[in-house]
């Protein structure tokens, strides 16, 4: 991911730096461990453990010529160890994957707790916005069409509920991905005891593999993408909202429009929703990396690498755009505007046709129509008031008794109460109050 995108901390954990020293971390510990068992000699364990990580620049020298990364690293750190020839057991009996497949559920884990904290964060900031608007009546739309009234809070619920979960699915690809596997060539353990795996998982945090055939099957990393594409989209739904809601025409909310910020290199009073639009964006980045890394599953035989070429891109990019995402929309719920008083206006601005659904049910329930009759006669009251203008009130009342039905004009008025058609949602209130 480019850096404009890319936050510190999760950068770090991408990076060529954090990654070689991950990489020594693996390697100290399998060595330890050899040691512990007797298979190596005990004297090569603190000149390794004292060796520093070699530098991606050195790295790159090397590899170069190797065309190898693995073993243009383990040449590189070996040069700092002293003296060198303490090197020569380290990653005895291991094969590449083991390194880059346990650094790799390294990494992954380190990631996936940064993402976490910032999904609980937005799902906190998501849940107070919906219940401080708990109240605040809007039109509720369908296919961009007003349909009935709602409250804002319940259009944000939604969104706090589905972060929530898409959190909570983040959890559990975190348990999938955070996996040691250290079984040498085709996995079989042929020159690395199993106890070695056990001792480094342990010491990482992470699981043992379930199998490995040199690689991870990369079913559990497809998960974790996709997890974050569900994620990042309903970030997208959020900021779509917000997009839909800025529009001119509209008007209901603004996004946060700091002092010194500039809308338009040619229209001065211009205010762009450009963090919801940013979001929606980066949210396909995110999406794209989910078919390349799920192609990473069907591999040749017990491996080939395939796959690493795209994990390389993929799996940082989906990391770091995610984490991106969060961030702004953390953002943009934080600061931003609802205008309360304009939500009422839409309301009412279609001279009481949203009212249309609870006449109609009304008709049938108390004066005795038929569902057919109810809807025509409604039907055409509204269509007059949508070429007219005239108050849909009115031009029921005036089809009805034409039609010699008479309208009780206080169940008329109960009917027309915007407050009346949210009433029922205190259970949905309470539900996300208990959200955490």
């Amino acid at each position: 991911m480019i850096e404009r995108y890319t936050l510190p901390e999760m950068g770090l954990v991408w990076s060529d730096a954090h990654k070689y020293e991950v990489w020594c971390q693996v390697e100290r510990l399998v060595l330890a461990a050899h040691a512990a068992a007797g298979v190596v000699p005990a004297d090569y364990v603190e000149p390794v453990r004292r060796a520093p990580a070699p530098t991606a620049e050195r790295v790159a020298e090397i590899e170069a010529i190797t065309q190898h990364d693995v073993i243009a690293f383990l040449t590189a750190w070996a040069d700092n160890t002293e003296p060198r020839d303490a090197a020569k057991y380290v990653h005895f009996g291991m094969t590449s994957s083991d390194l880059l497949d346990t650094a790799l559920g390294v990494q992954l884990a380190e990631a996936t707790d940064l993402l976490l904290a910032k999904a609980d964060r937005l799902v906190a900031v998501l849940r107070e916005h919906a219940l401080a608007h708990r109240n605040t009546l809007r039109i509720g739309r369908t296919h961009g069409i007003h349909a009935e009234p709602n409250v804002w809070g319940h259009r944000v619920a939604d969104f706090a509920f589905a972060m929530a979960r898409s959190r909570d699915r983040l959890r559990r690809a975190r348990d999938v991905v955070a996996v040691c596997a250290i079984s040498g060539p085709v996995g079989t353990y042929s020159n690395i005891d199993p106890s070695v795996e056990r001792y480094v998982a342990a010491e990482l945090g992470l699981r043992q593999a379930d199998v490995s055939t040199q690689v991870v099957m990369r079913d559990g990393i497809s998960e974790w993408v996709s997890t974050l594409a569900i994620m990042a989209t309903v970030a997208e739904a959020i900021a779509l909202e917000v997009r839909h809601g800025q529009r001119t025409e509209v008007r209901e909310m603004w996004e946060p429009f700091g002092k010194g910020q500039k809308g338009s290199s040619a229209m001065p009073h211009k205010k762009n929703p450009i963090l919801s639009e940013r979001i929606c964006g980066l949210a396909r980045i995110v999406r794209a990396q989910v078919t390349p890394v799920l192609e990473g599953i069907p591999l040749w035989h017990e491996r080939d690498i395939s796959h690493s070429s795209v994990e390389r891109v993929a799996l940082p990019d989906a990391a770091i755009g995610t984490d991106y995402l969060l961030h702004l929309t953390h953002r943009l719920i934080t600061g931003l505007e609802v205008d309360v008083t304009r939500m009422r206006e839409n309301l009412e601005s279609t001279s009481g046709l949203i009212y249309t659904g609870a006449v109609l049910l009304d008709l049938v329930d108390r004066q005795g129509l038929s569902r057919e009759d109810a809807y025509a006669l409604t039907q055409a009251a509204a269509m007059e008031t949508w070429q007219t203008g005239r108050a849909f009130r009115d031009t029921l009342v005036d089809r009805a008794k034409a039609a010699g039905i008479t309208i009780d004009p206080v169940r008329l008025d109960e009917t027309c109460r915007p407050e009346r058609y949210v009433e029922r949602l205190d259970g949905m209130f309470t539900r996300l109050e208990a959200l955490s």
